[in-house]
């Protein structure tokens, strides 16, 4: 019995962590808190505070269609990892945020999905996690 309530106390230790990293994450969906940046309409948008600063330069060159510094910006994102939601092959493109002091072009992107683009998601591990947020323009 008493390795039971072990088992038990272990068990809600674990849930209360999950649901803990959930609360301070935010889940795909949610809006953050935000910042504006510029559009190439010269307009502001509204961007989560969690972006670096690096992906206004990214979003701006986004809503403009280009240039783009690196060659594999805008190309098809193929979510293998199966982390973002099921859509057809060509829904997703990928885009570089800068990373300073990076050699490559380092482990932070920006997805989109759609043409143009209706969800928006952002990764700062190379495609480990994703969090979605919105362009509110």
């Amino acid at each position: 019995m008493r390795r039971l309530n072990h088992v038990i106390l272990l068990a809600a230790a674990v849930f209360a962590v999950v649901l803990w990293q959930r609360h301070t994450s935010g889940p795909a969906g949610t809006v953050n808190p935000a910042t504006t940046a510029p559009t190439s309409q010269g307009t502001s948008a509204v961007v989560p505070d969690f972006l670096p600063a690096q992906a206004h330069a990214t979003l701006d060159a986004v809503a403009r269609g280009g240039p783009f510094e690196h060659s594999q910006d805008g190309v098809v994102f193929g979510n293998y990892e199966g982390l973002l939601p099921k859509q057809p092959r060509g829904y997703y493109h990928e885009y570089t945020v800068e990373t300073p002091g990076a050699r490559t072009r380092g482990t932070r992107r920006i997805i989109t999905g759609g043409t143009p683009p209706v969800a928006w998601y952002y990764t700062d591990d190379h495609y480990r996690s994703f969090r979605r947020f919105e362009m509110n323009r």
